[in-house]
Protein backbone atom coordinates (compact mmCIF):
# COMPACT_ATOMS: atom_id res chain seq x y z
CA UNK A 1 0.00 0.00 0.00
CA UNK A 2 1.13 3.08 -0.88
CA UNK A 3 2.06 6.07 2.07
CA UNK A 4 -1.20 8.06 2.26
CA UNK A 5 -1.59 11.29 1.20
CA UNK A 6 -0.77 14.58 3.44
CA UNK A 7 -4.42 17.08 3.56
CA UNK A 8 -3.58 20.69 4.93
CA UNK A 9 -7.30 22.26 6.62
CA UNK A 10 -6.31 25.48 4.82
CA UNK A 11 -8.06 28.49 6.46
CA UNK A 12 -10.24 26.91 9.37
CA UNK A 13 -13.10 29.38 9.23
CA UNK A 14 -13.54 28.41 5.15
CA UNK A 15 -15.03 25.25 3.75
CA UNK A 16 -11.60 23.38 3.86
CA UNK A 17 -13.10 20.94 6.73
CA UNK A 18 -16.27 20.61 5.32
CA UNK A 19 -15.19 19.36 1.76
CA UNK A 20 -13.05 17.21 3.70
CA UNK A 21 -15.35 15.25 5.15
CA UNK A 22 -17.74 15.06 2.56
CA UNK A 23 -15.09 13.55 0.06
CA UNK A 24 -14.02 11.29 2.87
CA UNK A 25 -18.18 9.95 2.70
CA UNK A 26 -17.35 8.98 -0.67
CA UNK A 27 -13.83 7.05 0.02
CA UNK A 28 -14.97 4.13 -0.99
CA UNK A 29 -17.71 4.60 -3.56
CA UNK A 30 -15.15 6.37 -5.23
CA UNK A 31 -11.76 4.38 -4.34
CA UNK A 32 -10.09 6.75 -2.82
CA UNK A 33 -6.51 6.55 -1.90
CA UNK A 34 -6.14 7.39 2.06
CA UNK A 35 -5.38 10.44 3.07
CA UNK A 36 -5.22 12.50 6.46
CA UNK A 37 -6.30 15.34 7.43
CA UNK A 38 -3.40 17.63 9.19
CA UNK A 39 -5.25 19.56 11.73
CA UNK A 40 -6.30 20.92 15.38
CA UNK A 41 -8.34 17.59 16.37
CA UNK A 42 -10.29 19.51 18.81
CA UNK A 43 -11.44 22.19 16.02
CA UNK A 44 -11.84 19.27 13.82
CA UNK A 45 -14.64 17.41 16.49
CA UNK A 46 -16.47 21.08 16.82
CA UNK A 47 -16.85 21.39 12.74
CA UNK A 48 -18.38 17.82 12.92
CA UNK A 49 -20.49 18.68 15.21
CA UNK A 50 -22.20 21.36 13.26
CA UNK A 51 -22.72 19.46 9.83
CA UNK A 52 -21.58 15.81 10.23
CA UNK A 53 -22.46 14.97 13.97
CA UNK A 54 -21.96 11.31 13.00
CA UNK A 55 -18.67 11.59 11.27
CA UNK A 56 -15.69 9.00 13.32
CA UNK A 57 -12.18 10.71 13.90
CA UNK A 58 -9.28 9.04 14.66
CA UNK A 59 -6.40 11.20 16.00
CA UNK A 60 -3.19 9.42 14.17
CA UNK A 61 0.55 9.84 13.22
CA UNK A 62 1.00 9.25 9.95
CA UNK A 63 2.19 5.54 9.56
CA UNK A 64 -1.56 4.67 11.22
CA UNK A 65 -3.73 6.81 8.85
CA UNK A 66 -4.17 4.42 5.95
CA UNK A 67 -5.15 1.26 8.69
CA UNK A 68 -7.24 4.02 10.59
CA UNK A 69 -9.18 5.47 6.78
CA UNK A 70 -11.86 2.73 6.06
CA UNK A 71 -13.20 3.81 9.54
CA UNK A 72 -12.05 6.90 10.48
CA UNK A 73 -11.41 10.11 9.22
CA UNK A 74 -7.44 10.34 10.06
CA UNK A 75 -6.24 13.71 11.66
CA UNK A 76 -2.70 14.61 12.66
CA UNK A 77 -2.51 16.94 14.75
CA UNK A 78 -0.35 20.28 13.61
CA UNK A 79 0.36 21.54 17.77
CA UNK A 80 -1.68 24.42 17.01
CA UNK A 81 -5.49 24.97 18.62
CA UNK A 82 -7.45 26.88 16.50
CA UNK A 83 -10.27 28.48 17.21
CA UNK A 84 -12.08 30.20 14.16
CA UNK A 85 -15.93 29.91 13.57
CA UNK A 86 -17.14 29.38 10.24
CA UNK A 87 -16.96 32.40 8.15
CA UNK A 88 -14.69 34.56 10.79
CA UNK A 89 -10.92 33.90 10.38
CA UNK A 90 -9.57 35.02 13.29
CA UNK A 91 -6.00 35.11 15.09
CA UNK A 92 -5.81 31.08 14.72
CA UNK A 93 -6.28 31.20 11.11
CA UNK A 94 -3.05 32.06 10.16
CA UNK A 95 -0.38 30.04 12.52
CA UNK A 96 -2.81 26.92 11.50
CA UNK A 97 -2.71 27.80 8.00
CA UNK A 98 1.27 27.45 7.94
CA UNK A 99 1.87 24.86 10.20
CA UNK A 100 -0.30 22.47 8.15
CA UNK A 101 1.82 23.14 5.22
CA UNK A 102 4.79 23.10 6.77
CA UNK A 103 4.18 19.46 8.30
CA UNK A 104 3.10 18.12 4.91
CA UNK A 105 6.20 19.36 3.52
CA UNK A 106 8.01 17.91 6.09
CA UNK A 107 6.25 14.28 6.14
CA UNK A 108 6.59 14.17 2.43
CA UNK A 109 10.24 14.51 2.87
CA UNK A 110 10.63 11.57 5.04
CA UNK A 111 8.21 9.53 3.32
CA UNK A 112 5.53 9.40 5.64
CA UNK A 113 3.30 11.01 2.75
CA UNK A 114 3.01 10.34 -0.85
CA UNK A 115 2.26 13.89 -1.97
CA UNK A 116 0.31 16.89 -0.43
CA UNK A 117 -2.70 18.07 -1.00
CA UNK A 118 -3.96 21.63 -0.03
CA UNK A 119 -7.15 22.96 0.96
CA UNK A 120 -7.92 27.05 0.52
CA UNK A 121 -6.46 29.69 1.96
CA UNK A 122 -7.25 32.70 2.72
CA UNK A 123 -4.19 35.24 1.82
CA UNK A 124 -5.37 38.17 3.24
CA UNK A 125 -5.40 36.91 6.23
CA UNK A 126 -2.00 35.52 5.85
CA UNK A 127 -0.77 39.08 4.85
CA UNK A 128 -2.29 40.18 7.90
CA UNK A 129 -0.36 38.34 10.02
CA UNK A 130 3.34 39.14 8.25
CA UNK A 131 3.28 36.47 5.74
CA UNK A 132 5.75 37.74 3.21
CA UNK A 133 5.04 35.44 0.29
CA UNK A 134 3.04 36.07 -2.54
CA UNK A 135 0.66 33.24 -2.09
CA UNK A 136 0.26 29.14 -1.18
CA UNK A 137 2.85 28.23 -4.34
CA UNK A 138 5.60 30.28 -3.57
CA UNK A 139 5.83 29.55 0.51
CA UNK A 140 5.53 26.14 -0.93
CA UNK A 141 8.60 26.18 -3.36
CA UNK A 142 10.30 27.83 -0.34
CA UNK A 143 9.98 25.32 1.81
CA UNK A 144 11.07 22.87 -0.92
CA UNK A 145 14.03 24.87 -1.55
CA UNK A 146 14.59 24.92 2.66
CA UNK A 147 14.77 21.23 2.59
CA UNK A 148 16.65 20.54 -0.11
CA UNK A 149 18.82 23.25 -0.38
CA UNK A 150 18.06 23.43 -4.73
CA UNK A 151 16.27 26.26 -5.62
CA UNK A 152 12.89 26.42 -7.24
CA UNK A 153 11.02 27.76 -10.01
CA UNK A 154 7.03 26.59 -9.25
CA UNK A 155 4.83 26.64 -12.07
CA UNK A 156 0.95 26.81 -11.77
CA UNK A 157 -1.01 24.00 -13.82
CA UNK A 158 -4.52 24.52 -13.68
CA UNK A 159 -6.12 20.72 -15.20
CA UNK A 160 -9.16 19.05 -15.96
CA UNK A 161 -9.91 16.40 -18.54
CA UNK A 162 -11.38 19.16 -20.50
CA UNK A 163 -8.26 21.71 -20.49
CA UNK A 164 -4.52 22.16 -18.64
CA UNK A 165 -3.39 25.48 -18.53
CA UNK A 166 -0.09 27.36 -17.25
CA UNK A 167 -0.48 31.05 -16.68
CA UNK A 168 3.54 31.95 -17.14
CA UNK A 169 2.47 35.07 -15.35
CA UNK A 170 0.65 34.58 -12.26
CA UNK A 171 -0.48 36.86 -9.46
CA UNK A 172 0.15 40.39 -11.11
CA UNK A 173 -1.83 43.44 -12.05
CA UNK A 174 -1.94 43.53 -15.94
CA UNK A 175 0.53 46.85 -15.87
CA UNK A 176 3.24 45.09 -14.86
CA UNK A 177 2.30 41.82 -17.02
CA UNK A 178 4.61 43.28 -19.89
CA UNK A 179 7.69 44.21 -17.66
CA UNK A 180 7.30 40.75 -16.44
CA UNK A 181 7.37 38.54 -19.05
CA UNK A 182 10.26 37.67 -21.10
CA UNK A 183 11.19 35.08 -23.16
CA UNK A 184 13.72 33.44 -20.39
CA UNK A 185 10.94 33.74 -18.44
CA UNK A 186 8.47 31.51 -20.77
CA UNK A 187 11.26 28.58 -22.03
CA UNK A 188 11.71 28.20 -18.21
CA UNK A 189 8.16 27.98 -17.47
CA UNK A 190 7.76 25.45 -20.86
CA UNK A 191 10.85 23.43 -20.03
CA UNK A 192 9.05 22.49 -16.48
CA UNK A 193 5.97 22.13 -18.09
CA UNK A 194 7.04 19.60 -20.74
CA UNK A 195 9.49 17.92 -18.32
CA UNK A 196 6.54 17.44 -15.53
CA UNK A 197 4.38 16.08 -18.08
CA UNK A 198 6.17 13.30 -18.84
CA UNK A 199 7.41 12.79 -15.66
CA UNK A 200 4.62 12.93 -14.09
CA UNK A 201 1.60 12.79 -16.21
CA UNK A 202 3.67 9.97 -18.83
CA UNK A 203 2.67 11.77 -21.77
CA UNK A 204 6.13 11.01 -24.00
CA UNK A 205 6.37 13.82 -26.10
CA UNK A 206 3.41 16.61 -24.54
CA UNK A 207 2.11 19.21 -26.93
CA UNK A 208 2.52 22.32 -25.82
CA UNK A 209 0.48 25.63 -27.26
CA UNK A 210 1.44 29.11 -26.90
CA UNK A 211 -0.89 32.29 -26.12
CA UNK A 212 0.24 35.19 -27.83
CA UNK A 213 -0.07 37.80 -25.41
CA UNK A 214 -1.62 40.68 -27.29
CA UNK A 215 -5.43 40.44 -28.90
CA UNK A 216 -5.35 37.91 -32.65
CA UNK A 217 -1.31 37.63 -31.34
CA UNK A 218 -0.46 40.77 -32.15
CA UNK A 219 -1.29 41.20 -35.78
CA UNK A 220 2.18 40.93 -36.92
CA UNK A 221 3.10 43.87 -34.87
CA UNK A 222 0.40 45.62 -35.36
CA UNK A 223 -1.28 45.55 -31.90
CA UNK A 224 1.71 45.24 -30.30
CA UNK A 225 5.50 44.02 -30.86
CA UNK A 226 5.68 41.58 -27.71
CA UNK A 227 4.07 38.57 -29.65
CA UNK A 228 7.48 38.98 -32.20
CA UNK A 229 10.28 40.28 -29.41
CA UNK A 230 9.34 38.41 -26.70
CA UNK A 231 7.00 35.12 -26.98
CA UNK A 232 8.09 34.59 -30.58
CA UNK A 233 11.77 33.71 -29.93
CA UNK A 234 10.31 31.61 -26.65
CA UNK A 235 8.93 29.18 -28.70
CA UNK A 236 11.81 28.78 -31.09
CA UNK A 237 13.64 28.08 -28.61
CA UNK A 238 11.42 25.16 -27.17
CA UNK A 239 11.02 23.62 -30.29
CA UNK A 240 15.11 23.87 -31.02
CA UNK A 241 14.96 21.83 -27.29
CA UNK A 242 13.19 19.16 -29.37
CA UNK A 243 9.61 20.05 -27.86
CA UNK A 244 6.40 19.75 -29.56
CA UNK A 245 6.02 24.01 -29.02
CA UNK A 246 3.30 25.84 -31.52
CA UNK A 247 3.00 29.94 -31.11
CA UNK A 248 2.00 32.35 -30.56
CA UNK A 249 -1.51 31.70 -31.03
CA UNK A 250 -4.33 34.00 -30.68
CA UNK A 251 -5.88 33.54 -27.13
CA UNK A 252 -9.31 34.40 -28.40
CA UNK A 253 -9.11 30.78 -30.37
CA UNK A 254 -6.77 28.53 -28.20
CA UNK A 255 -9.89 27.22 -26.26
CA UNK A 256 -12.69 26.08 -28.49
CA UNK A 257 -13.12 21.94 -28.65
CA UNK A 258 -11.36 21.46 -31.49
CA UNK A 259 -8.52 23.74 -30.96
CA UNK A 260 -8.14 21.88 -27.13
CA UNK A 261 -7.66 18.54 -29.36
CA UNK A 262 -4.72 19.93 -30.79
CA UNK A 263 -2.33 20.18 -27.80
CA UNK A 264 -1.76 18.67 -24.40
CA UNK A 265 -1.45 22.19 -22.03
CA UNK A 266 -1.49 25.80 -23.06
CA UNK A 267 0.86 28.60 -21.53
CA UNK A 268 -0.87 31.87 -21.44
CA UNK A 269 0.86 34.53 -20.60
CA UNK A 270 -1.23 36.08 -17.94
CA UNK A 271 -3.64 34.61 -15.07
CA UNK A 272 -7.21 35.65 -16.50
CA UNK A 273 -6.14 34.31 -19.97
CA UNK A 274 -5.54 30.67 -18.47
CA UNK A 275 -8.27 30.66 -15.48
CA UNK A 276 -11.12 32.31 -17.15
CA UNK A 277 -11.43 29.65 -20.10
CA UNK A 278 -10.70 26.51 -17.46
CA UNK A 279 -12.79 28.03 -14.58
CA UNK A 280 -15.59 28.53 -17.65
CA UNK A 281 -15.32 24.61 -18.92
CA UNK A 282 -14.25 23.44 -15.27
CA UNK A 283 -15.22 24.96 -12.25
CA UNK A 284 -16.56 22.67 -9.85
CA UNK A 285 -13.49 20.09 -10.91
CA UNK A 286 -10.93 21.49 -12.16
CA UNK A 287 -7.38 21.36 -10.17
CA UNK A 288 -4.49 23.44 -9.21
CA UNK A 289 -1.20 21.56 -9.84
CA UNK A 290 2.42 22.67 -8.83
CA UNK A 291 4.65 21.74 -11.45
CA UNK A 292 8.80 22.41 -10.23
CA UNK A 293 8.17 21.18 -7.03
CA UNK A 294 10.56 17.96 -6.11
CA UNK A 295 7.42 16.60 -4.80
CA UNK A 296 3.70 16.26 -6.10
CA UNK A 297 1.38 19.10 -4.74
CA UNK A 298 -2.39 19.50 -5.55
CA UNK A 299 -5.64 21.88 -5.03
CA UNK A 300 -8.95 22.35 -5.27
CA UNK A 301 -9.70 25.31 -7.72
CA UNK A 302 -11.71 27.19 -6.17
CA UNK A 303 -11.28 29.51 -2.55
CA UNK A 304 -12.36 29.75 0.97
CA UNK A 305 -16.14 30.22 0.15
CA UNK A 306 -16.07 31.74 4.13
CA UNK A 307 -20.06 32.64 3.14
CA UNK A 308 -20.98 29.14 2.80
CA UNK A 309 -18.67 27.67 5.43
CA UNK A 310 -20.60 25.67 8.44
CA UNK A 311 -23.28 25.38 6.85
CA UNK A 312 -23.02 22.08 4.66
CA UNK A 313 -23.76 22.82 1.44
CA UNK A 314 -19.81 23.65 -0.03
CA UNK A 315 -19.45 21.08 -2.68
CA UNK A 316 -16.78 18.29 -2.48
CA UNK A 317 -15.74 18.23 -6.12
CA UNK A 318 -12.66 19.96 -6.86
CA UNK A 319 -11.28 18.67 -3.53
CA UNK A 320 -12.04 15.12 -4.80
CA UNK A 321 -10.91 15.60 -8.19
CA UNK A 322 -7.59 16.89 -6.42
CA UNK A 323 -7.09 14.14 -4.29
CA UNK A 324 -7.70 11.77 -7.22
CA UNK A 325 -4.83 13.52 -9.33
CA UNK A 326 -2.84 13.47 -6.57
CA UNK A 327 -2.80 9.72 -6.58
CA UNK A 328 -2.35 9.79 -10.20
CA UNK A 329 0.95 11.94 -10.05
CA UNK A 330 2.31 9.66 -7.29
CA UNK A 331 1.68 6.64 -8.86
CA UNK A 332 4.88 5.15 -10.77
CA UNK A 333 3.29 5.14 -14.69
CA UNK A 334 5.23 4.62 -17.66
CA UNK A 335 5.64 8.10 -20.96
CA UNK A 336 2.55 7.07 -23.10
CA UNK A 337 1.87 9.36 -26.34
CA UNK A 338 -1.78 10.68 -25.32
CA UNK A 339 -3.45 13.90 -23.89
CA UNK A 340 -3.88 14.50 -19.85
CA UNK A 341 -7.36 13.55 -19.66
Amino acid sequence: MPPPLALTVGEPAGVGPDITFAAWRQRKELGLQPFYLLADPTFIRMRARRIAPDLPIAVVEPSAASAAFGDSLPIVDIGVRISAEPGRPDQSSAPAVLAAIRRAVDDVGTGAAAGIVTNPIAKNVLYRSGFSEPGHTEYLARLAMESTGIPVHPVMLLWSPELAVVPVTIHLPLKEVVPTLTTDLIVQTGRIVARDFRGRFGIAHPRLAVAGLNPHAGEEGALGDEDITVVRPAVERLRADGMDAVGPLPADSLFHRDARARYDVALAMYHDQALIPIKTLAFDHAVNVTLGLPFVRTSPDHGTALDIAGTGRARPGSLIAALQLASRLTAKTEPRVASPA
